[in-house]
Protein backbone atom coordinates (compact mmCIF):
# COMPACT_ATOMS: atom_id res chain seq x y z
CA UNK A 1 0.00 0.00 0.00
CA UNK A 2 1.40 3.06 -0.69
CA UNK A 3 1.35 6.88 1.16
CA UNK A 4 -2.06 7.91 -1.17
CA UNK A 5 -3.78 4.94 -0.49
CA UNK A 6 -2.96 5.19 3.15
CA UNK A 7 -4.08 8.63 3.54
CA UNK A 8 -6.92 7.98 1.58
CA UNK A 9 -8.45 5.20 3.95
CA UNK A 10 -7.33 7.14 6.89
CA UNK A 11 -10.25 9.58 5.71
CA UNK A 12 -13.05 6.59 5.41
CA UNK A 13 -15.18 4.22 7.93
CA UNK A 14 -15.34 0.60 7.59
CA UNK A 15 -12.47 -0.21 5.74
CA UNK A 16 -11.58 -3.52 5.01
CA UNK A 17 -9.42 -5.25 2.53
CA UNK A 18 -6.06 -5.81 1.32
CA UNK A 19 -3.19 -6.40 -1.23
CA UNK A 20 -4.74 -3.32 -3.19
CA UNK A 21 -8.25 -3.95 -2.82
CA UNK A 22 -10.50 -2.54 -0.17
CA UNK A 23 -14.34 -1.80 0.68
CA UNK A 24 -15.38 0.98 2.67
CA UNK A 25 -18.70 3.35 3.54
CA UNK A 26 -19.21 6.04 0.60
CA UNK A 27 -18.58 9.38 2.31
CA UNK A 28 -21.23 10.75 -0.07
CA UNK A 29 -23.87 8.86 1.31
CA UNK A 30 -25.17 7.65 3.98
CA UNK A 31 -24.05 4.11 3.65
CA UNK A 32 -24.75 1.47 5.88
CA UNK A 33 -22.43 -0.79 4.62
CA UNK A 34 -19.41 -0.60 2.65
CA UNK A 35 -20.28 0.35 -0.82
CA UNK A 36 -17.40 2.23 -2.19
CA UNK A 37 -14.54 -0.23 -3.98
CA UNK A 38 -10.99 1.28 -3.63
CA UNK A 39 -8.68 -0.10 -5.91
CA UNK A 40 -4.97 0.80 -6.26
CA UNK A 41 -3.41 0.28 -9.83
CA UNK A 42 0.45 -0.55 -10.72
CA UNK A 43 1.44 2.85 -10.84
CA UNK A 44 -0.26 3.90 -7.40
CA UNK A 45 -2.93 5.90 -8.57
CA UNK A 46 -6.40 5.23 -6.85
CA UNK A 47 -9.63 3.94 -8.37
CA UNK A 48 -12.70 4.48 -7.13
CA UNK A 49 -16.45 2.98 -7.55
CA UNK A 50 -19.35 3.51 -5.42
CA UNK A 51 -22.14 0.79 -6.39
CA UNK A 52 -24.61 3.21 -5.14
CA UNK A 53 -23.78 5.43 -7.73
CA UNK A 54 -22.10 8.11 -6.11
CA UNK A 55 -19.56 9.82 -8.98
CA UNK A 56 -15.94 9.73 -7.79
CA UNK A 57 -15.74 13.77 -7.94
CA UNK A 58 -18.45 13.62 -5.14
CA UNK A 59 -16.30 11.01 -3.05
CA UNK A 60 -12.91 13.19 -3.27
CA UNK A 61 -14.71 16.17 -2.47
CA UNK A 62 -16.73 14.86 0.37
CA UNK A 63 -13.48 13.59 1.67
CA UNK A 64 -11.46 17.18 0.89
CA UNK A 65 -9.47 16.07 -1.90
CA UNK A 66 -8.68 16.85 -5.76
CA UNK A 67 -9.08 14.11 -8.24
CA UNK A 68 -5.50 14.70 -8.37
CA UNK A 69 -5.07 13.34 -5.19
CA UNK A 70 -5.91 10.14 -6.27
CA UNK A 71 -2.36 9.75 -8.43
CA UNK A 72 0.92 9.92 -7.46
CA UNK A 73 2.54 13.03 -7.59
CA UNK A 74 5.31 12.08 -10.68
CA UNK A 75 2.00 11.07 -12.40
CA UNK A 76 -0.34 14.02 -12.44
CA UNK A 77 0.06 16.79 -15.53
CA UNK A 78 1.94 16.45 -19.08
CA UNK A 79 2.16 18.54 -21.82
CA UNK A 80 0.20 18.10 -25.07
CA UNK A 81 3.15 19.16 -27.58
CA UNK A 82 2.09 22.30 -29.14
CA UNK A 83 0.98 22.53 -32.85
CA UNK A 84 1.22 25.40 -35.56
CA UNK A 85 -0.78 28.28 -34.85
CA UNK A 86 -1.79 27.00 -31.29
CA UNK A 87 -1.32 27.59 -27.99
CA UNK A 88 0.55 25.40 -25.17
CA UNK A 89 -2.17 23.88 -23.00
CA UNK A 90 -1.81 21.40 -20.28
CA UNK A 91 -3.64 18.20 -20.69
CA UNK A 92 -3.73 15.52 -17.79
CA UNK A 93 -3.43 12.00 -19.91
CA UNK A 94 -3.53 10.15 -16.19
CA UNK A 95 -6.89 11.94 -15.37
CA UNK A 96 -8.25 10.83 -18.90
CA UNK A 97 -7.28 7.59 -18.27
CA UNK A 98 -8.22 6.92 -14.99
CA UNK A 99 -11.91 8.32 -16.24
CA UNK A 100 -11.73 5.71 -18.56
CA UNK A 101 -10.23 3.41 -16.85
CA UNK A 102 -12.86 3.84 -13.94
CA UNK A 103 -16.11 3.52 -16.80
CA UNK A 104 -14.75 -0.11 -17.94
CA UNK A 105 -14.10 -1.13 -14.81
CA UNK A 106 -17.98 -0.34 -13.83
CA UNK A 107 -19.19 -1.83 -17.03
CA UNK A 108 -16.89 -4.88 -16.59
CA UNK A 109 -18.87 -5.36 -12.75
CA UNK A 110 -22.22 -5.38 -14.52
CA UNK A 111 -21.19 -8.31 -17.22
CA UNK A 112 -19.46 -10.42 -15.03
CA UNK A 113 -22.76 -10.35 -13.15
CA UNK A 114 -24.71 -10.85 -16.31
CA UNK A 115 -22.18 -13.35 -17.63
CA UNK A 116 -22.63 -15.54 -13.71
CA UNK A 117 -26.36 -15.35 -14.28
CA UNK A 118 -26.69 -13.13 -11.26
CA UNK A 119 -30.15 -11.31 -11.01
CA UNK A 120 -29.82 -7.58 -9.60
CA UNK A 121 -31.05 -6.45 -6.96
CA UNK A 122 -32.77 -2.99 -5.84
CA UNK A 123 -29.21 -1.91 -5.21
CA UNK A 124 -27.69 -2.97 -8.42
CA UNK A 125 -30.30 -1.17 -10.28
CA UNK A 126 -28.46 1.59 -9.23
CA UNK A 127 -25.79 0.62 -10.82
CA UNK A 128 -27.03 -0.41 -13.87
CA UNK A 129 -28.32 3.43 -14.34
CA UNK A 130 -24.54 3.78 -13.97
CA UNK A 131 -23.15 1.59 -16.42
CA UNK A 132 -25.84 3.28 -18.61
CA UNK A 133 -24.04 6.50 -17.77
CA UNK A 134 -20.62 5.20 -18.30
CA UNK A 135 -22.08 4.09 -22.15
CA UNK A 136 -23.07 7.62 -22.78
CA UNK A 137 -19.45 8.72 -21.42
CA UNK A 138 -16.92 6.55 -23.43
CA UNK A 139 -18.01 8.41 -26.42
CA UNK A 140 -17.01 11.53 -25.50
CA UNK A 141 -13.44 10.79 -24.29
CA UNK A 142 -11.23 11.80 -27.49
Amino acid sequence: MNDIADRFLALLEGVRGRDGKWMARCPTHDDRGPSLSIGENDDGALLLHCFAGCDVQSIVNAVGWELNDLFPPDAKDYELPARRHERRSKVNYKGLLFHLRHEVYVLSIAAKKMKQGEKFSNDDWVTLDRVIKSFERLPNVR
